[in-house]
């Protein structure tokens, strides 16, 4: 109790001994200096913020340099096992993704190597719908860019397969596939007779 009268006593003596603030300024500078204060706060939260998001952003960016590499033959493998499931969806599925992974030669030999090829030839043959036709042809289309896997294709026996695969009317893509593979793999055997 004596403390806080000699701390008011303290407190006033400084306060009069001060030359007297108009009341509206103190109360003006002093709503600026908070919203000051509130401004700096956040801009400092922002780069903090900013900080940790680059450190996350860096250390994604490297651990996927190092673990994609795995990840990339782990998703082939897995691609060309949906092939072999009886659901045309799941078979849709694996052809799609072997199409988007067949972007070089590397990588279209891998898929061979796992037996994509006859996979998707077998798919192509066993196929009762045009979507999953369609499917097959194109990453039969992805694969034949290597002229290496257009041997195993052929080998596969592609050629009579996809002249076996019904005229499809109603989805004039199915048709395009068919001719440009076709094409392709009759230029190929061309080739290989005539040298």
């Amino acid at each position: 109790m004596a403390f806080s009268r000699g701390l008011a006593a303290q407190l006033r003596f400084y306060l009069c001994k001060r030359r007297p603030v108009n009341v509206r300024s103190r109360q003006y500078s002093s709503s600026y200096h908070e919203r000051d204060e509130r401004a700096m706060e956040e801009e400092a939260e922002n780069k903090i913020g900013w900080l940790f998001k680059l450190i996350f952003i860096g250390t994604a960016t490297i651990g996927g340099y190092h673990i994609f590499p795995y990840l990339g033959d782990n998703l082939i493998h897995q691609s060309v096992s949906l092939l072999n499931v009886k659901d045309p969806l799941f078979k849709r599925m694996g052809a799609s993704r072997l199409a988007r992974f067949a972007t070089d030669d590397e990588r279209r030999m891998k898929i061979v190597e796992m037996g994509g090829a006859q996979q998707l030839v077998d798919m192509l043959g066993a196929a009762t719908d045009d979507k999953t036709r369609k499917e097959a042809l194109n990453a039969i289309i992805a694969i034949a860019r290597s002229d290496e896997a257009v041997g195993a294709l052929q080998s596969a026996g592609a050629i009579s397969v996809i002249m076996a695969t019904p005229q499809c009317t109603e989805d004039a893509e199915i048709e395009k596939f068919k001719r440009k593979l076709l094409k392709r793999l009759q230029d190929m055997k061309q080739e290989e007779n005539s040298s």
